[in-house]
C-alpha cells in the first residue's frame, strides 16, 4: 500500500496563478510564437484571466521583450565589429 504525499508549493507570496501565467508566456515563446503575437495575447489575459495571471503572463512577455532587445543590440555590436576587423 502506498501512502500519497502531498506538499504545498513553494510560492513565496505569490499566487500560483502568476508562475502558471509566467509558464504559460514561456511555453508559448519556445513553441514559436513571435514577441508581437505574445504581446497580443497579453491584452486577451488581462481581459479573460485573473489579475496574478495576468500580471505574470505580463511580466514574462516583457522579460521576452528585453531580452530580445538585449540579444538584437549585441549581435549589431558584434557584427559591426567584425565588418570594422575585415575592412
Amino acid at each position: 500500500m502506498s501512502v500519497l504525499t502531498l506538499t504545498p508549493a513553494l510560492t513565496g507570496d505569490q499566487d500560483p496563478s502568476a508562475y502558471a501565467g509566467r509558464a504559460d508566456a514561456y511555453d508559448e515563446h519556445m513553441a514559436g510564437v513571435t514577441l508581437d503575437e505574445l504581446l497580443v495575447r497579453v491584452g486577451y489575459v488581462v481581459e479573460y484571466h485573473d489579475t496574478q495571471y495576468a500580471l505574470g503572463y505580463g511580466g514574462r512577455v516583457d522579460e521576452i521583450r528585453r531580452e530580445t532587445r538585449a540579444l538584437n543590440a549585441a549581435q549589431a555590436n558584434a557584427a559591426q565589429e567584425q565588418s570594422a576587423v575585415t575592412a
